[in-house]
């Protein structure tokens, strides 16, 4: 079994891949910063639904992913923003919009995990962690 470095980035990963091969879902090991991501993308309608399931005594993240009626997945692009060798950390006056407003940035705050917009109504600066569009 490889060690990963990066769960968080090796997750957008999964999801990025599920989505271009049109899988109906995801699973992954889980965590709980990756559960709060997979919950403000749900809140954001960028996934269907996600849980927390027992397979064969380990625990598994679920995340179904969604689609349009003509197949073409609600996530066209996920990328990660900081990573461990590089952080970025910024204001609240500092979030940037991502797709002018119509994509959604994902930050860990001292308020939790949240979105741009969400954080930005917060007044709540903190670890930008992925870009969502």
């Amino acid at each position: 079994m490889a060690v990963i470095t990066d769960p968080i980035a090796d997750m957008l990963t999964r999801i990025r891949n599920a989505a271009r091969a049109r899988h109906p879902r995801v699973d992954m090991p889980p965590s709980k910063l990756k559960v709060e991501i997979a919950r403000v993308l749900k809140e954001e309608g960028y996934v269907g639904s996600f849980k927390l399931t027992d397979e064969g005594g380990r625990k598994v993240l679920r995340i179904v992913l969604r689609y349009d009626d003509g197949g073409k997945s609600a996530i066209t692009k996920l990328y990660r923003i900081s990573r461990p060798g590089r952080r970025v950390f910024v204001s609240a006056l500092e979030i940037p919009k991502v797709l002018g407003g119509l994509g959604v940035n994902i930050l860990t705050t001292p308020r939790g995990v949240m979105s741009g917009k969400a954080a930005r109504r917060a007044r709540v600066g903190g670890e930008l962690l992925c870009g969502v569009e």
